[in-house]
């Protein structure tokens, strides 16, 4: 009896204790930091001297993404730089046919779209003007070049701008006027370099739509001649005018004429003494402003 039973133990338990695996043979499996790659059956050893390469391979990942942020960094602090050779809506601001070029530093007048009627290109560097600058942009009604360096414009430069109402060449270095478009009523050329020989005696007699014209700051000897019946107001003051006829403002053989529009004359900061000719101011309602004594 005792036989069978040590028989029966060793048949049922001993393959029991056989199959159970010793402790000391466990495999670990560890994965690599930031990877999906496994490290399988690693002794205790070899794998604190991987984790010792792992860590020192993190110390420079980690200087190499800093010198790259660093070179990064350098980069965008570079100033952007202007391209005044981008396409006009790019450089400038278009919008339901108004073109703004507004302090941008352009040397020429921009190509315009085609259905432009407002043109802003003031306070730039600007120094003349073509007559190509606008021979295809025949819906222009306004343009102002106020505060560039021009001093040339070709004559016929704006001779097909039929529907041009205000034009502003104010604040440049002209030292005379341009043949001018026939509909407009409001035309500045202050603060420039104009002498009276740089207007043509008729440059305003065929203007009959203008009501606006400022002249003001410049180097003219004598008011223009030939100003159309439409002005109402003439801006002349700080030129160097000396002398007025009665024919300047007024019909010496026409006591009765009255200039019934004109609002207002500045002719303040001129070596002109205004009481020394009545005459000239018989027709206007208003005296001109300046000196009388």
């Amino acid at each position: 009896m005792k036989t069978l039973q040590t028989t029966f133990f060793l048949f049922v338990f001993v393959p029991l204790v056989n199959s159970a695996p010793p402790i000391q043979q466990e495999s670990l499996q560890f994965y690599e930091y930031d990877t999906d790659v496994t490290m399988g059956s690693l002794s205790q050893q070899d794998y604190e001297m991987q984790s010792k390469d792992l860590r020192k391979d993190g110390i420079n990942v980690s200087l190499d993404t800093s010198l790259r942020l660093q070179g990064d960094d350098s980069e965008g602090n570079v100033p952007p730089t202007k391209d005044t050779n981008l396409p006009t809506c790019l450089l400038c601001v278009c919008l339901s046919g108004s073109v703004y070029c507004e302090e941008i530093d352009i040397e020429a007048v921009p190509p315009l779209p085609k259905e432009t009627a407002y043109l802003y290109a003031r306070f730039n560097k600007i120094k003349r003007i073509a007559v190509s600058d606008f021979a295809d942009i025949t819906t222009l009604r306004r343009i102002d070049f106020s505060g560039n360096r021009i001093e040339e414009i070709e004559d016929g430069a704006f001779s097909k701008l039929l529907l041009l109402e205000e034009l502003s060449l104010a604040e440049n270095r002209l030292i005379k006027l341009p043949v001018l478009p026939p509909k407009l009523t409001t035309f500045n050329a202050n603060q420039n370099r104009i002498k009276s020989r740089g207007i043509k005696a008729n440059a305003f007699k065929k203007l009959t739509n203008l009501a606006y014209l400022y002249l003001g700051h410049n180097a003219l000897e004598s008011v223009p001649l030939n100003l159309p019946e439409s002005l109402r107001i003439l801006h002349l003051q700080y030129n160097n005018i000396t002398t007025i006829t009665d024919d300047t403002f007024c019909k010496s053989n026409n006591t009765r004429y009255i200039r019934t529009r004109m609002d207002e004359i500045r002719m303040e900061g001129n070596p002109i003494l205004l009481a020394k000719h009545v005459n000239a101011f018989s027709c206007l309602r208003t005296l001109p402003v300046g000196t009388y004594y």
